[in-house]
């Protein structure tokens, strides 16, 4: 019961918001009525790949790392639209397909205001840098915005030409994190967090107990920024001509080039050119030799829809992909529920297919529980002798490094989040409250402790201290494995650990990485070290199956439009959602963490 109820998480982040149960109800009454009216049909979005297509990748909304199958979705229902995420699976695959395919002639960015994590974006641009060296020039990446976001400019940048509107903006401000900090707040509700931990860099408690940030807390993300920033910044100036890491900072700086004269980032090499859309469209017709009403664009969906990337199921020489995406949960779905994970890494173990296995981590971790149970089903996998390689997404950070530890290699992309080797507890004590409503609570108990803790009175001296040992005995085992993943003394394991957070750079310069690289990379490694480098397929897991609520969703939809379709037999509307591909895409959800730095 004291695991289900403390130490419930190990991650950067508190707290989750609670459900609404009745929108929750309506939304599945809503879903289950569509359904009784809806019949599956398959048609077609009129896309076709013809001689000098263009890729079009429309960098808006948010990006996430692989469609899985969802759970509904409250706040889509409560704002009425139910649209799917892009991913940055079908993005990078997109791209190399865009490289080798004869029938692509160009890629065009449309960059828009993009919301996703650092190394998602890196991960991007990676590939774009990658299409640049393998088409040696011959196909040209175009990048236009209305306003660059700074997200958007970071990926954008890459292109052979980038182009504004006019009247747009490009918002290049650098790195910047806050926090609420409702020390004030709960006490005027009468909320009382008692605190126990280990780690002096372990700060997701100091909203809840401080009025303001701790210098240890401002110390290590100043490094952290700092680091990153230097990253992009540096991206940046290596793809624009006559632009310096320094002039981007003065430009920020001392210029302010998120609120100048749009002509300002024209003649300080940040853009090539202000102009309207249709003369970009215009520019591109003239690089692929179509005329404008002749030119055909095609979506990432539609590039990769023949694509077996990651379905290789049944290859005699299989490494395997596991994603580990969101908060490391007890039994939810939408997370990294290990309920369901550590049953697929058996299963991967046993199977005589699987030579070697990927952990794709993208998590700022979670419960203790949680993160042990997969960490132990993963040892077991490498118990078999197989290869086992961890690649690290925008964060892999408390219960994510946890599971990653004991890798044989661990690749992180330049811009991931990792490290935050501590952890926490967080007890709410509401005796305030109660008493500010006149409400008192009546407890009967064979034993002292029986009702411990019952978060309506606050902790006796002896019960803290309790608490202290067990985060402890924690703690000591999540150092524990962390020196024996990665060959260190527990003493110099402590000196990083304390629950700070670390670049990729730093991270690789302490021990806690091995390289900086991406997915594909990990991959490769994965397959040397099980020594069918030149003889591998890719499938990829957990293996997902369309439900109605991805059907709906990934038909981009609002609940109106959808039931005006459905209702009144409109085929127009209809046809212009439903999708040919909606029943075998792959489906995917992400949980971010409030630690995080979008773009």
């Amino acid at each position: 019961m004291l695991k289900k109820f403390f130490l419930n998480t190990l991650s950067s982040f508190v707290g989750a918001w609670l459900a609404f149960a009745l929108v929750a109800l309506s939304a599945v009454l809503l879903v289950i009525g569509i359904a009784g009216n809806f019949a599956m049909t398959s048609v077609g979005t009129g896309e076709q790949i013809k001689s000098r297509s263009i890729l079009k990748i429309d960098l808006s909304g948010s990006i996430v790392e692989r469609e899985m199958p969802v759970e509904p979705d409250i706040m889509s229902i409560v704002n009425g639209h139910l649209s799917a995420p892009q991913t940055l699976e079908e993005i990078t695959l997109a791209i190399r397909e865009a490289a080798r395919n004869s029938d692509i002639a160009a890629i065009y960015l449309k960059c828009g205001n993009v919301s996703a994590g650092a190394a998602t974006l890196d991960a991007i641009r990676h590939e774009l840098e990658n299409f640049k060296k393998s088409t040696e020039g011959k196909k040209k990446i175009i990048a236009y915005a209305e306003s660059f976001s700074q997200g958007g400019y970071f990926v954008g940048s890459v292109a052979d030409c980038v182009y504004m509107n006019p009247a747009g903006e490009i918002a290049l401000q650098g790195l910047s994190m806050s926090n609420l900090y409702m020390k004030n707040l709960l006490d005027k509700l009468g909320v009382q967090f008692q605190v126990v931990k280990v780690g002096t860099y372990k700060s997701a408690v100091e909203p809840y107990i401080l009025e303001d940030m701790s210098e240890p807390a401002r110390a290590q993300l100043d490094t952290l920024l700092n680091s990153m920033w230097k990253v992009i910044r540096d991206s940046e100036a290596s793809s624009r001509k006559n632009i310096t890491p320094a002039k981007i900072d003065s430009l920020i700086s001392k210029q302010f080039i998120a609120f100048a004269p749009q002509q300002d980032a024209v003649k300080s090499g940040l853009i090539d050119s202000l102009a309207y859309e249709r003369t970009v469209i215009k520019r591109l017709s003239e690089i692929v030799g179509r005329e404008v009403k002749k030119m055909n664009f095609v979506s990432p969906s539609t590039l990769t829809s023949a694509n077996t990337w990651g379905t290789n199921y049944d290859s005699k020489n299989q490494i395997a992909v596991l994603y580990a995406v969101g908060e490391i949960a007890d039994g939810n779905n939408n997370q990294i529920n290990y309920e369901a994970l550590v049953p697929i890494i058996e299963d991967l173990a046993e199977n005589d297919k699987v030579k070697g296995l990927v952990l794709r981590v993208n998590s700022p971790g979670g419960s203790v529980f949680g993160s042990d149970q997969i960490g132990e089903a993963l040892d077991y996998f490498k118990s078999k002798g197989k290869s086992l390689v961890v690649s690290m997404g925008d964060y892999a950070a408390s219960g994510g490094y946890w599971i990653s530890a004991k890798a044989d290699k661990i690749y992180a992309d330049p811009l991931t989040i990792t490290g935050s080797i501590g952890i926490f507890g967080l007890l709410p004590n509401f005796k305030g409250t109660l008493d500010k409503l006149g409400v008192n609570i009546a407890t009967v108990s064979t034993n002292p402790d029986a009702n411990f803790p019952s978060g309506f009175k606050p902790l006796t001296d002896v019960q803290l201290a309790e608490m202290q040992k067990y985060v402890e005995r924690g703690y000591d085992q999540f150092v524990t494995r962390v020196a024996q993943g990665r060959k260190m003394k527990k003493e110099n394991v402590l000196n990083i650990a304390e629950g700070r957070v670390w670049s990729a750079s730093s991270a690789l310069k302490i021990g806690l990485v091995d390289k900086l690289g991406y997915l594909e990379d990990a991959i490769e490694s994965a397959a040397e070290i099980a020594k069918i480098k030149n003889d591998y397929n890719v499938a990829a897991y957990p293996k997902v199956e369309p439900n109605f609520w991805n059907l709906i969703r990934m038909s981009s939809m609002t609940v109106s439009e959808f039931a005006k379709a459905i209702e009144g037999g409109n085929e127009a509307l209809f046809n212009k959602y439903m999708i040919n591909r909606i029943l075998s895409r792959k489906p995917v959800q992400a949980r971010m963490s409030e630690f995080r730095i979008w773009l």
